[in-house]
């Protein structure tokens, strides 16, 4: 709706801030589209291929949001370049009317979507495609003004421009952050450092490593681990194992938790379980 209000009104009043940001509406609706299967994909539960779930659909989705929000972005900027040499005066009060309009659909769609941006990186994209828009129709609509006082051509083109770079802040924030989910990234609230201490303050705790903390997508944080007890009985290996992961989930959000227990007292290539491999009384124990 938007977009084609837009559309029409670019081209009744020769505005390429209205003709670009009607390209970008319509590049939101797909992408928005494509953000509502992958939040349907992501609330699958997993399958035996799919062991994690389907959380990561999100992660895609962003990526995919990112990439037609630079291809936009370039299209506009094409097309600004073209107008400084060809100057076409655009008609003022269309531009503030549409604009105004189109400002006002993606304020209230913004405010809307901001209730759960914090928790899901899709819904972030989402949002940074409803915020360009909203800026860039409030941007048009100063141009407006501006044509209406002095007729200037040259301003459209380069509000255009302006909003161009706003839209392109916002991408790289969300490749950046897709990005690490993709390649396994530590979360930035649990760097391995500050976990590693935290798992080794646990009562019973002698040492951890092969320590890897990554998120899954929506949130979803895992963290797998091998740590070192004292030799100790398979009960009080289980008692640690809930202090680790209650400290886990209230310090860090991490509720995925994974840990192989070794013995300190094992050499180090037997060290498996809380008791020595080789003793017959492990043995029977395990």
């Amino acid at each position: 709706m938007v977009a084609l209000v837009e559309l029409a009104g670019g081209l009744w009043g020769h505005s390429l801030a209205l003709l670009s940001d009607a390209a970008h509406v319509a590049m939101d609706v797909v992408a928005l589209g494509i953000a509502v299967a992958a939040e349907a994909q992501a609330a699958r539960p997993a399958s035996g291929q799919q062991t994690y779930g389907f959380a990561r659909m999100e992660v895609l989705a962003a990526l995919g949001n990112g990439g037609f929000l630079f291809a936009v972005s370039i299209f506009i900027i094409v097309e600004a370049i073209r107008r400084f040499s060809a100057p076409v005066l655009p008609v003022g009060a269309i531009m503030f009317g549409v604009a105004a309009f189109s400002a006002a659909v993606n304020i209230g769609v913004g405010a809307m979507l901001a209730r759960t941006a914090h928790r899901n990186l899709n819904v972030r994209a989402a949002l940074y495609h409803v915020a360009g828009d909203a800026l860039a129709a409030i941007a048009v609509m100063a141009g407006g003004v501006i044509v209406l006082a002095f007729h200037t051509a040259w301003i459209d083109p380069l509000l255009s421009l302006l909003v161009v770079g706003v839209i392109l802040a916002g991408i790289v924030g969300i490749v950046r952050e897709a990005t690490d989910v993709l390649l396994e990234s530590a979360p930035v609230h649990a760097p391995i450092s500050d976990v590693r201490a935290a798992i080794r303050s646990v009562d019973g705790v002698v040492d951890v490593h092969d320590l890897h903390v990554w998120t899954i997508g929506g949130g979803s944080h895992v963290l797998s681990a091998h740590v070192i007890l004292a030799d100790a009985r398979i009960s009080e290996a289980t008692a640690i194992l809930r202090r680790v992961e209650s400290g886990m989930r209230a310090r860090f959000d991490i509720a995925h938790v994974t840990v192989q227990f070794e013995c300190e007292s094992c050499a180090v290539e037997d060290r498996i379980v809380c008791t020595q491999p080789a003793s017959p009384t492990a043995h029977t124990a395990q």
